[in-house]
């Protein structure tokens, strides 16, 4: 009977604090404000903008972003695996040391997109333009650069700068 009581004050105090407004932990809905540390995982942007807002260290796995515009916003540090940009605009957006493993940017417009220590492991940039991206120290095991447009973008060595017409590799 000690041992029911014991769990029963445990569960109502554990109630209490979630109407107190107490921090817990729950996941956020995909109605959430953009803010840093948002979970938006396996939510739909789909042609929505979301220009200028920091997600840094948000989770965006498995979520769509298809012709959304998500232009000059920060995404550093944050797990965007397996998620789909088809044809996003991302303009100047900070990748900055973000999870994109298995993500598509299929034919998505990143020029000077910041890719800086990212993963991309096995991304997909299938006809993306990348014109002075920046892929200083990222990971790029198996990315897929078929068709993308590499002018002038910075290679993951730091110093290699793409030739005009790079397309599918850094030249």
């Amino acid at each position: 009977m000690a041992k029911f009581r014991w769990i029963l004050a445990v569960i109502l105090l554990c109630a209490g604090a979630l109407t107190l407004g107490l921090p817990r932990l729950s996941l956020a809905g995909c109605n959430d404000v953009a803010a840093p540390g948002v979970n938006w995982r396996r939510c739909y942007f789909d042609g929505e903008t979301l220009a200028d807002q920091d997600l840094s260290g948000s989770t965006l796995r498995e979520a769509t972003f298809a012709r959304a515009d998500a232009s000059n916003s920060n995404f550093s540090d944050a797990d965007i695996r397996r998620a789909k940009f088809f044809g996003a605009k991302l303009v100047a957006v900070n990748f900055t040391g973000a999870q994109l493993i298995e993500t598509d940017f299929t034919k998505a417009v990143l020029t000077k997109a910041n890719f800086s220590g990212a993963n991309l492991t096995r991304t997909r940039f299938f006809g993306a333009i990348l014109h002075g991206a920046n892929f200083t120290g990222a990971t790029i095991t198996d990315a897929d650069f078929m068709k993308a447009d590499l002018s002038g973008a910075t290679w993951i060595d730091g110093e290699t700068i793409c030739a005009a017409g790079s397309y599918g590799s850094c030249n």
